[in-house]
């Protein structure tokens, strides 16, 4: 994880021609660039193997660094957390009454209507 963290953050700093100042900058982007291509990747997997799975998404989300994610009891609450620790305002709908408003794409939208599919 590191080592892709580090390389990504190098072709950014190496893309603004090394200018310094922004290395912090780097690095957070390049950090979040790998938390979203797991979790693509983990959606992608889940997909293919029928769907989420209540512990598989707690031992997933253990593995992004959220802390005590075997205490959660809910997969909203999980998402949530995911969705803070990427930096993301948390915004998963699992009711009825919330519509997603986000435009731009959103790795957890087929959750969101699985969810609420199954709340009907």
């Amino acid at each position: 994880m590191h080592k892709w963290i580090f390389e990504a953050a190098y072709y950014k700093a190496m893309s603004r021609n090394f200018e310094p100042g922004a290395a912090l900058n780097d690095w957070l982007l390049a950090e979040q660039e790998f938390m979203k291509m797991l979790i693509s990747d983990y959606l992608n997997i889940c997909s293919e193997d029928g769907g989420l799975t209540f512990i598989g998404l707690q031992r997933f989300a253990k593995s992004l660094g959220i802390e005590n994610a075997e205490n959660f009891t809910l997969e909203d609450e999980l998402i949530h957390a995911i969705q803070i620790i990427m930096h993301q305002d948390p915004c998963f709908n699992s009711r009825l009454y919330n519509h997603c408003n986000i435009s731009e794409p959103c790795l957890w939208r087929a959750e969101c209507k699985k969810l609420i599919a199954y709340h009907l």
